[in-house]
């Protein structure tokens, strides 16, 4: 591979200045990961968007979740059919073999994953429907949902409705997994749907008593 090129002088800085502060301070605390391994008491998915800082709005420290990110943080069906399914690899890990206690499901305003679902089902974005696409056919997961937003008229609350709808559809998709499944049965495993609100800091939590997404 000779298209690989040295990391730009800005990110190079902030390493070296990570290293000479937080990793010097810390330095036993890091070896301690190092060698005892990592032991997450949760997994949380999560959205791509470099808005959506999971360790912040939790205060967590390394080695305390295990984070898997892709666009519009979905977790698709259960499907073990050989080919190769990045997310559900990564569930299987936490559950199986790391056995976290919790999977959270993170969620966040102004996703342009969700906005780009809502522009395919209205015919807005005939690049997203191309076979080719792999945003697109990612958003295919969330698709079935827009019927249930498909009236609301103002575009901010449509859009707002179907990211929780995306946590949702995350959260029904995780219980298809047989192991899932299993592991909430038995009370080995608790499963939470979360939304944020980037610009105010507000966290939501689905209640399925009250059967909607209450403030945290």
């Amino acid at each position: 591979m000779d298209k690989a090129k040295p990391l730009p002088s800005y990110l190079v800085q902030r390493y070296h200045g990570w290293k000479a502060t937080s990793y010097s301070e810390n330095q036993a605390w890091y070896r301690r990961l190092a060698s005892d391994g990592q032991h997450p008491r949760a997994m949380v998915i999560s959205c791509c968007d470099s808005r959506v800082h999971v360790t912040s709005i939790f205060g967590a420290d390394q080695g305390e979740f295990f984070i898997h990110r892709n666009i519009a943080n979905l977790v698709p069906p259960y499907l073990p059919d050989g080919e190769q399914h990045g997310t559900s690899a990564a569930v299987e890990y936490a559950v199986q073999v790391l056995k976290v206690a919790h999977v959270i499901v993170l969620g966040h305003s102004s996703c342009g994953g969700v906005q780009g679902c809502i522009d395919m089902c209205q015919g807005k974005a005939p690049d997203l429907e191309a076979k080719n696409s792999f945003v697109g056919r990612w958003m295919d997961i969330l698709r079935p949902k827009y019927d249930i937003v498909a009236d609301i008229a103002d575009p901010k609350e449509q859009v707002r409705q179907l990211e929780k709808l995306s946590v949702m559809t995350s959260l029904e998709n995780l219980m298809t997994f047989p192991w899932i499944e299993e592991k909430v049965k038995a009370a080995e495993l608790t499963l939470h749907g979360l939304w944020t609100d980037i610009g105010e800091g507000g966290l939501e939590c689905y209640s399925a008593d009250k059967n909607l997404f209450v403030q945290v």
